[in-house]
């Protein structure tokens, strides 16, 4: 299956709690990157989600929120993280960032960027909801 997602990342679920409507899955990508993923009830017995099974998990790049520090937020997922490339265009930057062996692409404005003071080598964590990941099983 091919998406426009820029990120996609494999991991297996360590955790799944289900509520009256969504579940949560948790996902290890890696020892660094642990994401959280709401999902419908539906959604995970149609996928025949469990704890141990395999997933890939997509998050778009305008979903990522880029921030230096610490960011106190209600986003489940702050993964911390190092620029390793920016790219900019007209009005938005692509940022690149490496979390270990694996990298988040954020697209963020050019404002931003600049605002931030972003740029290569700089530590900066990437933020996004549970709800902005879609997971494939």
């Amino acid at each position: 299956m091919k998406t426009s997602a820029r990120n996609e990342l494999c991991g297996k679920i360590i955790d799944l709690k289900s509520g009256g409507v969504i579940s949560e899955a948790v996902v290890e990508i890696s020892k660094d990157i642990i994401i959280s993923a709401n999902i419908t009830n539906d959604s995970k017995d149609k996928l025949g989600l469990e704890i141990g099974k395999e997933v890939s998990v997509l998050v778009k790049s305008s979903s990522i929120i880029l921030a230096k520090g610490e960011l106190l937020s209600s986003a489940r997922n702050n993964i911390k993280g190092t620029i390793k490339e920016i790219i900019k265009g007209a009005v938005n930057s692509e940022v690149l960032v490496s979390v270990g062996d694996k990298t988040f692409c954020a697209i963020v404005t050019n404002s931003s960027v600049d605002n931030l003071e972003l740029t290569v080598g700089c530590e900066v964590c990437a933020i996004f909801k549970a709800s902005s990941v879609i997971l494939i099983a």
